[in-house]
């Protein structure tokens, strides 16, 4: 599987298209910027870091003479499949929406410096074997530094709007698991009292995602749990999960593992070497 990751220096290629599919992480080292993200203003001084996934939404960058700054980007899919679907990363990800702006302490700064630092100096080594894997564990490193650093960040408070409500009400029937069952955006529409079109519309203009998005990162999970439970056929499996069929559950293993579920299967048997 070949991985996109970029490293770089230079604030105005922040928004560049060829970052359209990553999540951008960028650290300000000194001086100051400024940016202009879902129409709303932002200004940067030493030690903000900004965190946006398919950062071409950015616009109206300006830097100041004196700004420095440091970036990281990676695939953004390659970074979500690496995160369990009941994380920090679902709410968080929510709140970097409608900022995506952290102060971090001199300390936290230099933190998320060292793991920019460590993912740069290996990016370049696509000839080792594990080197999805390696990217991988450096990467998470970095995103829980920066949970870290955003959970201390003022957004634990409840919304009072509308849409924030609507937003948790989703996120709070998804955390209970019944996506094991039920996939349909009408359901949850359903279940919290407004229109299907109403819910995508909200859910996208708060998160920058759509609800089947979110369905499916708390799904997967299940579904790979099940597939690591050699007791279960997969007939037993897609009946649990109430799929129509069972070329329909081999359809959207596929589409979100990647490999149908009997391969997926395959590759979690212990894999064994000549000495």
């Amino acid at each position: 599987m070949k991985v996109d990751f970029q490293y770089s220096t230079d604030f105005y290629a922040a928004n560049s298209p060829t970052l359209s599919h990553t999540c951008l992480h960028l650290l300000c080292t000194a001086g100051e910027g400024s940016f202009v993200f879902n129409e709303k203003p932002y200004r940067i001084t030493k030690n903000d870091l900004v965190v946006i996934p398919m950062p071409n939404k950015l616009e109206v960058l300006k830097a100041g003479a004196d700004l420095l700054v440091e970036w990281f980007a990676a695939d953004y899919k390659f970074l979500q499949a690496l995160l369990p679907s009941n994380n920090y990363s679902i709410g968080g990800s929510i709140s970097l929406n409608q900022n995506p702006v952290i102060s971090l302490t001199a300390a936290q700064a230099d933190c998320i410096r060292e793991d920019f630092q460590r993912l740069c100096s290996r990016m370049g080594e696509h000839h080792l074997m594990f080197y999805c894997e390696l990217m991988g564990s450096l990467c998470l490193t970095l995103i829980y530094d920066i949970f870290e650093a955003h959970a201390r960040r003022d957004t634990t408070e409840p919304h009072t709007d509308r849409a924030g409500y609507i937003v948790k009400q989703l996120m709070d029937l998804l955390s209970t698991g019944i996506s094991r069952t039920e996939r349909e955006v009408a359901y949850y529409a359903n279940r919290i009292g407004v229109s299907p079109k109403y819910l995508s519309e909200t859910v996208r203009r708060m998160t920058g995602h759509n609800v089947t998005s979110y369905i499916n990162r708390h799904t997967i999970p299940i579904l790979k749990e099940y597939l690591a439970d050699e007791r279960l056929s997969l007939s037993q499996i897609a009946d649990r999960m109430n799929f129509n069929s069972l070329s329909y559950f081999s359809r959207y293993c596929t589409k979100h593992l990647g490999i149908s579920p009997g391969k997926y299967r395959q590759s979690l048997q212990p894999k064994y070497f000549e000495v």
